[in-house]
C-alpha cells in the first residue's frame, strides 16, 4: 500500500516488547512485573501490527488463545502472519478501507498541520468472526485500531492529491462527512512509521443472542419445523444446555415440544394447565420471572418433572412468557407459554444465564404469541401490516381488536373446467368396471378348478354390480363399491390361491392392478387427476405472473383457490393501502380482465397440443359498490364479508354464479373459450363495456358482444350478463403486461 521505514520491518521494531503478554518495554520495574502476571488472565485481545502490511509483530495471551496462534512471541515478526490469516473476513478490500480511513487524519495532521478532534468515527468498532481449535463454534470479535502513534510523511511533496480542494480552507467537519477525501489518497506516496495497536473483545455471546432475537422476530412462525429446530439449537448453544423445552398454552391446554440435537419431539402427556399445579414450570409463570432450578432431583413435585428426572435431567432454566403482565403479576389468561433449557448437570445455570434469558423474553413472547395465534402467519403482504399491528397491541397486553377493512372493492373471477364433474364420474366408472371385471376373472378361474354353487352366486352378484355401474355411478360409489369388493371377494383370496395356477394368476393380476396408494384400480382417475392438475397448475402460474405486476399498480389483497379450476378474490381500497384511488381501481379491473384472457390463451395452447384436454370457461362478477371485510379468528378463512344485506347478496351470487343459466335460452351463461361478465346496473356495464372495447382494440377479444338476463338465483334477481369470445394469441408470443401508466380511462 505504502512505504514504511526499516523500523517497521520484521527484522526490528522501534520499541521492542519483551514476551507475549507484555506490551511495554521490558524492564525490571514493579509495574512491569504485575502487568506480566495479570495479562495472561485478561479478556482484552491486544496485538501490535505493521500498518501497511498488517503483519503481526506481537500479540498477548488472549489474542493468541482466541486465534489459535501457538508461535512464541519472539518469533511472531519472522512468521509473517497477517491479520487476514487469522481473520479471513479481514480481506484486502476491508484492509484498504480501514487503512485509508486511518491514514487521512494522519496526513492532515503531519503534512498539512491541521489539528483536529473530530475523528470519532475511528472509534467505531469492526466485527469479524474467527474459527478456533478451542471451540466448535466460531468466535465473534469486535476490534479497534489505534493509529495515533503513527507518523506520516509524503514521499514526493510535489504530488498533492488535495491541491485543487484548498485543504486549509475546508472545515474539518466537511472532510469527516465526505468519503471522497479518503478515496483521493495516493497510498504509494506516503511513508508510514510506527506500529498500529490492535484491540479487541470477544462478543460471541452477545452476537449469538442478537442473532437469536433476529430469528425469533422474523416472519416465519416459530412452529415452522426448520425455524423451531434452529431456535432450539441456538438456545442450547447459548446456555450450554442439553435440551430445550417449549410449552405453549391456549385455552387452558398445553402442548410440549422437546428439542434435542437435530430433532423436535412433541409430548402431550399432560395437556391441561391444571395438571401443572405445583410444578416449577407453573411457579415460574406465577412469579413471572426467570427461574433457575439448580437440581430438579431434590425438588420434584409433578409426574412430568418426575419423568424428566428419570431421563437424567438435573438443571432447569425456565423462562415464562406472559402478555401484558409485570414481574410478580400472573393471570392464567395472560400465559401464552414457557421456554425451558435442560441440562443433565446440576447447577449448570447461573445468575448470568438468568440475566441473558430475561433479555430474550420480549422476542420470545412476541414469537410465541404470534405462533399460538395462527392467524398471524401466512398473511398476504398487502394486509400484513394490520395483522402485525394487532400482534404488537396484544403483546402489550391490550384487549383483542377485530381486524376490519372497510369500503374495499371486490373483484371476483373464476376459470372453471367445463364438464369436470362428468369427466370425473366417467373415470370412476371406468376404474370400477375394470376392477369388477378383474374380480369376475378371479371367480371364473377358481370355478375351473372347483365348480361350486356358491361361486356361481358370487359371480352373479359381481355381474349385478357391473350392470349397475354401466348405468352410471352414484356419489358414494367410489367408496361403497370398492368396500363391497373387499368384503365379498378379496376376503377369499388366500383360499383362491390354492385353487390352481389359473386362479393364482387371476388373483395376482387383480392385486397388481390395485397395488397403489388407493388400494384399488385407479388408472382412469389418475389420468383425469393429471389432466386437471396440468390445467390448474398452468392457470395458477399464469395468474401469479400477472399478480406480480398487478400488485405494482397498487397493493391489494388477492386470494386464489384451486379446485376443478381456479377462482380468485381481489379486495382493493384505501383501508388496505392509503395510496388507492379511482385510477387504481379502473387500472386493476382492466388488468384483471387482461389476466383472465391470458389464462384462457394458455388453455387454448393446452388443447392445441391435446384435444382431450377439457375446455375452460371464464367469468368475472362485477360489483361497483364497496364491501367491508373482517378477519374471524374462529374460521380458517382469512376474511369474511360483514353481514349487511348488500354484502350477503354478493356472497350468495359469488357461490352460485358459475352454474347460472340464461333466463331465455336456458343454457349456461358461461361458454368455453369465452369471457362472461355478470353485472347488475347499467353503470357497471357502461364501465366494463369500455374495458371490452380496449380488449378488442388490443386483440384480446372479439368485438361481438352477446348479452342476456341471468335466471334468478335463490331469490336474487336482476342480474345480467355479457360475454365475448377470447381470441388466441396471433403470434403465440407472450404479450407484454400493461403498466399502470398505460391504462387510458
Amino acid at each position: 500500500m505504502s512505504t514504511s521505514n526499516q523500523d517497521n520491518q520484521q527484522g526490528g521494531i522501534s520499541q521492542p516488547l519483551g514476551d507475549r503478554g507484555n506490551l511495554t518495554n521490558p524492564t525490571k520495574s514493579a509495574s512491569t512485573n504485575w502487568l506480566n502476571r495479570l495479562q495472561p488472565h485478561s479478556k482484552l485481545l491486544m496485538a501490535v501490527v505493521e500498518p501497511t502490511t498488517f503483519i503481526l509483530l506481537y500479540a498477548n495471551e488472549a489474542f493468541c488463545r482466541v486465534t489459535g496462534i501457538t508461535a512464541p512471541a519472539s518469533s511472531l515478526p519472522s512468521q509473517g502472519i497477517r491479520l487476514s490469516d487469522v481473520f479471513p473476513e479481514f480481506d484486502e478490500k476491508l484492509q484498504e478501507q480501514i487503512y485509508r480511513r486511518h491514514l487521512l487524519p494522519l496526513v492532515l495532521r503531519d503534512v498539512y498541520q491541521i489539528e483536529h478532534s473530530q475523528w470519532r468515527f475511528l472509534d467505531e468498532p469492526i466485527t469479524i468472526s474467527v474459527k478456533s481449535a478451542a471451540s466448535t463454534e466460531p468466535s465473534c470479535i469486535q476490534f479497534w485500531l489505534r493509529s495515533e502513534p503513527l507518523k506520516v510523511e509524503r514521499i514526493d511533496p510535489q504530488l498533492d492529491e488535495f491541491a485543487d480542494l484548498g485543504v486549509s480552507q475546508v472545515p474539518v467537519e466537511e472532510i469527516v462527512l465526505n468519503s471522497t477525501w479518503e478515496e483521493r489518497l495516493q497510498l504509494d506516496n506516503y511513508r508510514v512509521t510506527g506500529q498500529l495497536l490492535w484491540e479487541g473483545v470477544d462478543i460471541t455471546y452477545q452476537a449469538a443472542k442478537r442473532r437469536l432475537i433476529d430469528i425469533l422476530i422474523g416472519r416465519d412462525s416459530v412452529f415452522n419445523p426448520e425455524k423451531l429446530l434452529v431456535v432450539s439449537q441456538k438456545m442450547r448453544s447459548l446456555f450450554r444446555a442439553d435440551k430445550s423445552l417449549l410449552l405453549t398454552v391456549k385455552h387452558g391446554q398445553v402442548q410440549v415440544f422437546m428439542g434435542t440435537e437435530g430433532q423436535i419431539q412433541r409430548d402431550i402427556a399432560m395437556p391441561s394447565l391444571e395438571s401443572w399445579q405445583g410444578s416449577h414450570f407453573l411457579k415460574a409463570a406465577q412469579a413471572n420471572r426467570v427461574q433457575n432450578v439448580v437440581d430438579l432431583s431434590k425438588d420434584c413435585q409433578t409426574a412430568f418433572e418426575d419423568t424428566l428426572v428419570k431421563e437424567g435431567v438435573r438443571s432447569l432454566l425456565l423462562i415464562p412468557l406472559l402478555m401484558g403482565a409485570k414481574e410478580g403479576e400472573y393471570s392464567p389468561d395472560q400465559l401464552v407459554g414457557l421456554v425451558g433449557l435442560i441440562s443433565t448437570r446440576p447447577y449448570n445455570f447461573n445468575s448470568i444465564d438468568v440475566s441473558h434469558a430475561t433479555d430474550l423474553i420480549p422476542a420470545l413472547r412476541v414469537a410465541l404469541s404470534q405462533a399460538v395465534q395462527g392467524q398471524f402467519s401466512h398473511i398476504h403482504p398487502a394486509v400484513e401490516w394490520r395483522f402485525l399491528q394487532e400482534a404488537e397491541r396484544r403483546s402489550l397486553g391490550l384487549p383483542p381488536e377485530q381486524i376490519v377493512f372497510t369500503n374495499v372493492y371486490p373483484m371476483y373471477g373464476i376459470s372453471d373446467i367445463r364438464g369436470s364433474s362428468t369427466d370425473r364420474n366417467t373415470a370412476i366408472q371406468t376404474d370400477l368396471l375394470a376392477q369388477f371385471n378383474l374380480g369376475v376373472a378371479v371367480v371364473e378361474a377358481v370355478s375351473q378348478y372347483q365348480d361350486l354353487a356358491f361361486l356361481q352366486q358370487l359371480r352373479q352378484d359381481l355381474q349385478t354390480q357391473i350392470d349397475r355401474l354401466n348405468k352410471g355411478v352414484m356419489v358414494d360409489a367410489e367408496v361403497t363399491v370398492v368396500q363391497y369388493l373387499k368384503e365379498h371377494l378379496e376376503v377369499y383370496f388366500d383360499y383362491f390361491r390354492q385353487c390352481g395356477e389359473a386362479a393364482v394368476e387371476a388373483v395376482k393380476a387383480y392385486e397388481q392392478a390395485c397395488a397403489n396408494e388407493h388400494g384399488c384400480v385407479y388408472t382412469a382417475r389418475e389420468r383425469y387427476d393429471r389432466t386437471i392438475l396440468e390445467i390448474t397448475n398452468t392457470l395458477r402460474k399464469n395468474w401469479e405472473s400477472w399478480q406480480e405486476r398487478m400488485q405494482k399498480i397498487v397493493p391489494h389483497y388477492c386470494d386464489v383457490e384451486i379446485t376443478d379450476g381456479m377462482d380468485h378474490m381481489i379486495y382493493a381500497g384505501a383501508s388496505i393501502n392509503p395510496q388507492f384511488s379511482l385510477f387504481h381501481l379502473h387500472a386493476l379491473r382492466y388488468e384483471q380482465l387482461r389476466a383472465i384472457c391470458d389464462c384462457a390463451r394458455t388453455c387454448f395452447r393446452l388443447r392445441d397440443r391435446d384435444e382431450k384436454i377439457p375446455e375452460v370457461t371464464h367469468l368475472v362478477l362485477i360489483q361497483d359498490n364497496p364491501v367491508d371485510i373482517f378477519h374471524d379468528e374462529q374460521t380458517e378463512k382469512l376474511f369474511d364479508l360483514r353481514g349487511s344485506t348488500r354484502d350477503t347478496r354478493y356472497e350468495i351470487v359469488k357461490k352460485r354464479i358459475d352454474k347460472a343459466v340464461d333466463a331465455t335460452e336456458q343454457t349456461r351463461i358461461t361458454q368455453p373459450g369465452m369471457l362472461t361478465l355478470v353485472y347488475c346496473t347499467d353503470e357497471e356495464w357502461g364501465q366494463y363495456k369500455q374495458y371490452l372495447r380496449y380488449l378488442a382494440r388490443d386483440g384480446w377479444v372479439d368485438s361481438k358482444i352477446q348479452s342476456g338476463t341471468v335466471e334468478p338465483l335463490q331469490g336474487i334477481t336482476g342480474l345480467k350478463f355479457s360475454r365475448v369470445r377470447i381470441l388466441p394469441d396471433p403470434d403465440e408470443s407472450k404479450t407484454e403486461i400493461l403498466q399502470p401508466s398505460q391504462v387510458a380511462l
